[in-house]
């Protein structure tokens, strides 16, 4: 089920691409361990770095070696955790989780990690991605007695573990991991053990760290950074890690498939300061910046970023055109995520609250702009508006990404295809609408060429909303999305 914000809250990023959600696994070991266990508070660090990849929900489940205890409510993370509910949870293992949904409406019922207790024992499941065939899945599990309390993919998974638990833990995961298709970034554990999982693309990221006294699993490495790990690894497409007393167990649940990874991890989603796939994010944006420079030049006097994701891109683009950088537009950082607004009119004026420009660095002067997408199309239309009224003389918009044509199926909330500006107009009718005195994107091949040289053995992305080639087969219509 699609989750649409109702009409009288505003998005402050509506026209923005968004992720679904980020996940953080902890293990502490038993005889490295002088003090009492906390994987809880360690867990509430690496969410709380994770915060930009869901604001809807958060929650933590426990073990302390014998019960899976959990906590979780609807807001963010600094707002769902107090000091003595992380001294309560405390535990050994530790699953957390940040949600914005795109599978299931953004109801307390479907905030992770699911936790599920049975004969056998207990696991805690969170997830980050889509299952494209959960409605298949679904009607299976209830035919054969299972019973639903949310509309979140995440149960299924959940359901199907615990079905198959029997057989013991690693083949109840390689079974249901063989049935489950789309994307994922499974963090599990149970009572003794935890356990991360990537999908056989690789779609959605997933890395390993290693604490003083443990080991941590995160959606993104800036979460190993929050905890004081070390990144040691990204986890492989199609791979399944079990991490016990024993140590780190490693291995492959199906045949290997070309990597797929989103490539929007690098555009916009990602923290700057992370590492995804050996290429540091920051890297990656500065030369596609270059590359949008080497590709589409315009005489200007001064480049800006539009913050946050904008901002690396601007650098690269400034530093290879050799046009000054300035900060140009301001953003009140104080601003949560959304507003009360009564009217239609009074939500589209929010944008003027939460971004204002400098008139000093943009008055009298050609401004090239970079954004890192343009989605609907709104937001960088007001952009333009209050450069102009700032005093710019001309402004250029530039894009780090290509025209986004295409919904995603594989843990991005896009609007369907009808609503994407690009997916019905050229480039010359997008810089009318916008009102820019120039428009352009970055090429697809420039997109992949500034990858390769922030990492050269760089291979492999999803650009499914780009060209409309998927790495996976799905229904024609998904969640509500229609080609």
């Amino acid at each position: 089920m699609q989750y649409n914000a109702p009409d009288e809250i505003l998005d402050t990023d509506e026209d923005k691409l968004r992720e679904e959600c980020g996940v953080v696994g902890i293990y502490l070991n038993k005889k490295d361990q002088s003090a009492p266990f906390n994987a809880a508070k360690l867990a509430y660090y690496g969410l709380y770095s994770l915060q930009h990849r869901g604001q809807e929900s958060a929650g933590i489940a426990v073990s302390d070696g014998e019960k899976i205890e959990s906590h979780k409510a609807m807001g963010l993370v600094a707002d769902v955790f107090t000091a003595e509910k992380l001294e309560e949870l405390g535990g050994q293992i530790a699953v957390a989780h940040v949600l914005y949904s795109t599978s299931g409406a953004a109801h307390i019922e479907n905030a992770q990690p699911f936790v599920n207790r049975f004969k056998l024992g207990g696991i805690a499941v969170a997830h980050n991605g889509n299952l494209v065939n959960y409605e298949q899945l679904k009607e299976f599990l209830e035919e054969t007695g299972s019973t639903f309390v949310s509309t979140s993919d995440t149960e299924v998974i959940v359901k199907l573990i615990a079905k198959s638990y029997k057989k013991g833990l690693e083949r109840a995961l390689t079974d249901t991991i063989q049935m489950i298709k789309g994307s994922f970034a499974l963090a599990v554990m149970t009572e003794n053990s935890l356990i991360g999982a990537r999908d056989p693309n690789g779609i959605r990221p997933l890395c390993l760290g290693k604490l003083d006294n443990g080991w941590i699993l995160a959606s993104e490495s800036c979460a190993i950074d929050a905890v004081g790990g070390t990144l040691v690894r990204d986890i492989e497409p199609g791979e399944i890690v079990i991490i016990n007393e024993d140590g780190v167990l490693s291995f492959e649940f199906g045949e290997r498939t070309a990597k797929r990874t989103c490539i929007f991890e690098y555009v916009y989603f990602a923290r700057p300061d992370s590492v995804i796939d050996n290429i540091p994010v920051q890297e990656a944006r500065l030369r596609m910046g270059a590359v949008l420079a080497r590709e589409t030049p315009v005489p200007a006097d001064v480049v800006i970023g539009v913050p946050d994701s904008g901002l690396g891109a601007a650098m690269g683009y400034a530093k290879a055109s050799g046009i000054p950088y300035a900060m140009g537009i301001v953003k009140n950082k104080y601003i949560g995520r959304t507003f009360i607004a009564p009217t239609q009119s009074e939500r589209e004026q929010m944008v003027f609250v939460k971004l204002n420009a400098m008139k000093s660095d943009v008055a009298g002067k050609r401004v090239v702009i970079i954004d890192d997408s343009i989605v609907r199309g709104t937001t960088c239309r007001r952009l333009i508006q209050i450069l102009r009224k700032a005093g710019a003389k001309e402004v250029h918009f530039r894009v780090s990404s290509p025209p986004v044509k295409f919904p995603c199926y594989f843990g991005i909330d896009t609007p369907c295809r009808a609503d994407l500006i690009s997916s019905a107009h050229n480039t010359e009718e997008i810089c009318k609408e916008i009102g820019a005195d120039s428009l352009a994107f970055i090429s697809i091949d420039g997109m992949f060429e500034a990858l390769r040289d922030a990492n050269e053995r760089s291979y492999g992305y999803c650009k499914g909303c780009f060209t409309g080639e998927y790495p996976i087969p799905f229904p024609g219509e998904l969640n509500g999305k229609r080609l």
